[in-house]
């Protein structure tokens, strides 16, 4: 049995669930970055395999779009943790629940 683009489609799509259910779930900052960024892994398997297995006059297409998608999630990370620092400094808590500084 060989491994065929529906099963790296399938992975993906469970990455994407899991990262999507942590994003909505978690009240913690970290944890809502943390399914954030499996988002964007899931995403990144699928350019890839598509690339892999797709036929296309430029094969290398989806790899370009992955390079695109690691370095938005890099500067994404970035500063979301310096804004995680911020808000700990002065509201000395991470969770989401608690981050009202843009309310009247």
């Amino acid at each position: 049995m060989s491994v065929g683009l529906e099963h790296y489609l399938v992975v993906g799509a469970v990455l994407f669930a899991v990262g999507l259910y942590l994003a909505l779930a978690k009240r913690n900052f970290v944890g809502v970055l943390m399914g954030i960024e499996l988002m964007f892994n899931a995403v990144n398997l699928t350019f890839v395999s598509f690339s892999r297995f797709a036929e296309s006059p430029n094969p290398l297409d989806g790899h370009v779009f992955v390079i695109f998608v690691i370095t938005v999630s890099a500067a994404e990370a970035a500063t979301a943790l310096a804004l995680a620092v911020l808000l700990y400094r002065v509201k000395d808590t991470i969770s989401v629940d608690e981050i009202d500084m843009l309310r009247w």
